[in-house]
């Protein structure tokens, strides 16, 4: 299958996920505490693939100059949560008792916009380079799409927003997340320099959001499994890559 096709594909699926993560907070009928599950394998998951897989590709595909693209893709994320949304934490569970100014949802949904639209970008990347590393990146960013909406409708609610206001955010980033995968594609003769952006962006997510809301929670399950998603890429890798 084309490759930009595939990619257009995942990622309507990975958007879907994003929506359903908002569609769990609106409806309030789902155990929220699986989220964290998500979390801790999404964090190894995404860690292994961005180390292991992503940062060889782009080194390979770019040479020297990649790690400064990689280190790049790292601080543009880092300069939206802390910048343009300072003390957002990812995966943070807000109630609507707690009182959060509504031009900090906002802050905190372009935010995710931003770091949604890398996901794209990452996925369609990937495709591009091999359907083997498309694959494999596409899983990683499928983990962490659930908690991506429930944290958007929750800081929405949370900011005095409807239901359905709460709910189209998570539609929101699921459009984002398409609009990176669209823009790969109309730019795929870009793919050096989209690959480790994307990596940067992914590193970041894992190290800098992920494993710290893991570490908050006690006991050694949600630690345990963050090396279940490390395990998994070398399984994939083991089992399904054909070198």
């Amino acid at each position: 299958m084309n490759p930009i096709l595939i990619s257009i594909l995942l990622g309507l699926t990975a958007a879907a996920a994003n929506i359903f993560g908002g569609t769990i907070i609106v409806q309030r009928h789902w155990e929220r505490r699986y989220l964290r599950y998500f979390v801790a394998l999404g964090a190894g998951f995404m860690l292994a693939t961005s180390l292991v897989e992503m940062v060889p590709e782009s080194l390979e595909l770019r040479g020297k100059s990649a790690a400064f693209l990689i280190l790049l893709g790292y601080l543009i994320i880092h300069f939206f949560e802390h910048t343009v949304t300072p003390h957002f934490h990812f995966g943070e569970e807000t109630h609507r008792d707690e009182f959060i100014h509504a031009h900090k949802g906002y802050s905190v949904l372009l935010g995710l916009v931003i770091h949604t639209f890398f996901d794209g970008i990452a996925i369609a990347s990937g495709f591009l380079v091999s359907n083997w590393l498309g694959w494999l990146i596409f899983f990683a960013v499928f983990l962490h799409k659930i908690p991506e909406g429930f944290t958007v409708s929750s800081v929405m609610l949370a900011s005095g927003r409807s239901r359905g206001f709460a709910w189209g955010s998570s539609v929101i980033l699921g459009g984002a997340t398409l609009a990176g995968v669209l823009t790969m594609a109309l730019f795929r003769h870009h793919v050096a320099a989209g690959l480790p952006l994307a990596a940067g962006v992914t590193i970041y997510v894992a190290a800098s959001d992920l494993v710290p809301e893991v570490n908050k929670e006690p006991g050694a399950r949600m630690a345990l499994l963050v090396f279940v998603g490390v395990g998994l890429v070398f399984l994939l890798d083991h089992f399904f890559h054909i070198h």
